[in-house]
């Protein structure tokens, strides 16, 4: 069995796409995932299953809530590695007293280029910082997020991929929570 983190992006926001924990637990263990744990509302949900491809996790989830609940939910399946990679390669992390609650991760669907940095047009978002890392990019916002133009719509837009973004804490609650199921 393998364990995968399905982050669903846009459910319950803004009464949006809701979705109760319950509901999403029940669905998923209907279509033969284990261990099936949420954490808050904002569609963070572990799943144990005996495939190992997370993109194919990915769309199971994605085509049985379109087929259950009628709602089209973009899905990003990550691993405990993605989790781990936030904390040791975020160079973020590494600045004098940064405020951690100005730390995001973006999580996207495909492996970046490190030249990928360049079409997402930083200068148009400063003074956010970014930087990219395979399948993450870490941010870092001057004032926070809910008062910046560099969301998960511009990210898709200049990437043309599907993002879904996490705060500081979540990403640290998520690890714990992963090393947890493995203990």
């Amino acid at each position: 069995m393998t364990t995968h983190l399905a982050l669903l992006r846009g459910i319950n926001v803004s009464g949006h796409n809701m979705i109760k924990m319950e509901v999403l637990k029940t669905t998923l263990e209907t279509i033969g995932f284990k261990n099936v744990q949420t954490y808050i509302q904002s569609g963070n949900v572990f799943v144990d299953s005996e495939e190992e491809n997370p993109a194919k996790v990915g769309f199971m989830i994605k085509q049985e809530l379109f087929k259950t609940l009628g709602l089209e939910v973009p899905v990003v399946v990550i691993g405990k590695s993605d989790l781990e990679a936030c904390f040791a390669n975020n160079s973020f992390l590494k600045e004098k007293e940064v405020d951690l609650k100005k730390l995001y991760v973006a999580f996207v669907s495909m492996e970046l280029k490190s030249d990928s940095i360049n079409d997402l047009k930083m200068s148009q978002v400063k003074p956010d910082e970014a930087q990219i890392d395979a399948n993450r990019i870490y941010i870092k916002y001057a004032v926070g997020a809910g008062k910046t133009r560099f969301d998960q719509k511009y990210i898709e837009k200049k990437l043309n991929l599907i993002a879904t973004i996490r705060n500081w804490n979540t990403v640290t609650q998520l690890l714990k929570m992963v090393e947890e199921r493995e203990s």
